[in-house]
């Protein structure tokens, strides 16, 4: 059943119409084979949705319990860079993404999104900010640093958790450069990276990054949508995104208080 908030694919009137995205272009996934194979079967950016797009604020529908026990297994390494806050929210909006896009391995997106961000609580935190949050970003060391030691953290506990072997590999290659490559290597991948996106359109999102930045929360969102929607891969996840940011600035008066 529809709400006021639920809504069917084509939310993005340009999304409606699709846009190309050219194989020519070698900045977006000549690199490598996997996002090759990704842009020739996703070739519409924003990629449509082809399940239940749901736009409503994401504390309302909180994720699923089943992953308790992955969540005990990492406690301590949510307790970095504001984890506790990070992960949860962004493993709400997966499984959003998730239902919209429900061809998806949605096993592989929610395990992925939880454990993606672990690595920071094995480097050195000191440089999080002075190194991961200035100049270009995505070819700091400590970002890196980050994703190995995120597979590391999958591969220590999912063993333990039943999960087999080539499910980590897929959940590895997934955390292996979320931050720091430029492309998407599959539909999980794509999912993820704009989860990881889409916390910091919430409000929660908004307090906790735009201090990492020395921002107002004016400007941090003035940013979103200048920087971060764009970089958006899904129509369900511009949707979320454009819709979270309206609901935000409003709270938060950023139009009056800037």
């Amino acid at each position: 059943m529809r709400t006021p908030d639920t809504q069917s694919p084509q939310t993005n009137p340009d999304a409606a119409a699709g846009t190309a995205w050219s194989a020519a272009d070698p900045a977006a996934h000549a690199e490598d084979p996997r996002a090759t194979a990704f842009a020739a079967a996703y070739p519409v950016r924003p990629v449509p949705a082809t399940g239940t797009l749901d736009t409503s604020p994401i504390a309302g529908t909180p994720a699923a319990e089943d992953l308790d026990r992955l969540w005990k297994a990492v406690v301590e390494e949510t307790r970095s860079r504001g984890n506790d806050i990070h992960l949860p929210i962004s493993l709400a909006y997966a499984e959003r993404l998730c239902r919209a896009y429900p061809e998806a391995d949605a096993e592989v997106v929610r395990v992925a999104i939880v454990l993606h961000d672990t690595g920071w609580a094995h480097v050195d935190e000191s440089r999080i900010l002075s190194e991961g949050f200035t100049g270009d970003w995505r070819k700091a060391a400590i970002r890196f640093e980050h994703e190995t030691e995120g597979c590391k953290v999958a591969r220590r506990v999912l063993p333990g958790l039943g999960y087999p072997d080539g499910f980590i590999a897929r959940v590895c290659e997934i955390i292996d450069g979320h931050d720091t490559r430029h492309v998407a290597f599959s539909l999980e991948d794509a999912l993820v990276r704009d989860a990881d996106r889409l916390w910091r359109f919430d409000h929660a999102g908004i307090a906790l990054a735009s201090s990492w930045f020395a921002m107002t929360p004016a400007v941090y969102t003035d940013r979103l949508a200048a920087e971060i929607i764009p970089e958006l891969i899904t129509e369900a996840a511009y949707a979320m995104g454009t819709a979270d940011l309206a609901r935000s600035n409003a709270l938060l008066k950023t139009g009056v208080i800037r």
